[in-house]
């Protein structure tokens, strides 16, 4: 086995997706994935407009829609703290954004999506090898890899390591990149959801009823994932042999019409849970080592951020390796820097989501209502759109720990 010019560990989306476009540029890549076959984790299936412009700069696009790429058309927010009528007239209609040039939010089932990329990196020139386990990492000038496949043993020297190895990666870990994270402020449930008819397939929402918080994102004319967020008290509502008809029957829901189509469904995959919390690195950079996706630190996926954060990690990278041959971690300075403020203002945006969506009964109730009625006013900075156009577009001091302190007042 010849030593690669980059060794990419981890080969779901963001290493896929990185190796296809080096590969493309003539850059030998060896990815190694732990996996025999992607399974449904539960997460990083909606790709915001954002992601999805960076998606067309790295000329994936197209392969994602021919995968079955399912665009959506509108966003309305339904919840207890709203009627109907004004839900609908304050809904977020996605054909502006392509008046703008802009497309809309993007779904795709998520092991699909990880055997396209996995598809798209071998056809490009990429070599991928499967059920690796015993990864070490030496990080230096040049980094040493060691790794167990088919009961051989094996030791490379690439020019470049890439970290694409998840929250838990064991290459940030052993290249010594310290991870900071935040409490965790509620718990996530999920799970695919098919046989939905009835349902308009264009249509996402997002709001809060009781003490739940509901994100509803159509894949089909007949399938959706669902997602419920709530409090870190109950551990237990999810769990257990019958959480799937439990989690369903949490969607009949009453500020939502026809709500009961999606609680009529038929479970598509597994329904699990997992902690909501942000976490951090202040540099995602090693000697010879480079992290990307959740390796790098993840978002709250309250907003939903994870692939498009993904995608911009990996033009990012893409653009400089291509612009700078040495692969220096100066040359990746850059990288290091846009995603420390990028990370920064996602995690405001979540913080102020989860005080909005994610906390619950009558005071969170009338916080959300005096939410709405400042915004109207034009005398609240809402964050919202960040999780749409992007963090970058709004000014810097709208991703302030003041803001937040104003919410929690309300």
């Amino acid at each position: 086995m010849e030593n690669p010019e980059v060794l990419v560990i981890g080969g779901g989306i963001g290493g896929s997706a990185l190796a296809t476009v080096l590969a493309r540029a003539g850059i030998s890549l060896l990815i190694l994935e732990k996996s025999a076959v992607h399974i449904d984790h539960v997460r990083g299936e909606w790709i915001a407009p954002w992601g999805v412009a960076e998606t067309q700069r790295l000329g994936l696009y197209d392969n994602l829609i021919e995968a079955g790429g399912h665009h959506l058309g509108e966003h309305i927010t339904f919840g207890d703290d709203v009627d109907e009528a004004t839900a609908r007239a304050e809904a977020l209609n996605f054909s502006a954004f392509e008046r703008a040039g802009i497309k809309p939010p993007l779904c795709l089932r998520h092991p699909d999506m990880c055997n396209l990329l996995n598809a798209t990196a071998l056809k490009s020139g990429a070599t991928m090898l499967r059920e690796v386990g015993d990864v070490r990492v030496v990080s230096g000038n040049p980094p040493q890899v060691h790794f167990r496949h088919e009961g051989r043993d094996y030791e490379l020297k690439p020019r470049l390591v890439v970290g694409a190895d998840g929250r838990n990666s064991v290459v940030r870990r052993q290249a010594g990149v310290e991870l900071h994270r935040d409490p965790t402020h509620h718990l996530m449930a999920g799970m695919l959801v098919d046989d939905i008819d009835g349902w308009p397939p264009l249509l996402q929402t997002i709001g809060t009823e009781d003490d739940i918080n509901f994100l509803v994102f159509p894949q089909s004319a007949t399938r959706v994932r669902l997602y419920l967020c709530y409090g870190i008290d109950q551990k237990r509502r999810f769990a257990g042999p019958d959480n799937q008809a439990r989690f369903l029957n949490a969607f009949r829901l009453k500020c939502v019409p026809h709500s009961e189509v999606l609680a009529n469904g038929t479970p598509a995959g597994p329904c699990n849970s997992y902690s909501n919390e942000d976490s951090w690195t202040e540099s995602p950079l090693a000697p010879g080592v480079v992290l990307v996706r959740d390796a790098a630190g993840h978002n709250d996926p309250i907003i939903g951020q994870g692939l498009s954060i993904t995608y911009r990690d990996v033009r990012i990278v893409r653009d400089l390796m291509l612009e700078e041959r040495r692969w220096t971690m100066e040359a990746f300075r850059p990288y290091a820097d846009e995603r420390r403020e990028r990370m920064r203002r996602l995690r405001m945006t979540a913080a102020a989501f989860s005080i909005l969506t994610a906390q619950f009964g009558p005071k969170a109730r009338e916080r959300r209502k005096k939410f709405r009625q400042e915004r109207a006013r034009g005398t609240f900075v809402d964050v919202a759109p960040a999780a749409f156009i992007g963090p970058e577009v709004l000014p810097a001091e709208a991703f302030s720990e003041e803001i937040l302190d104003r919410l929690r007042a309300l």
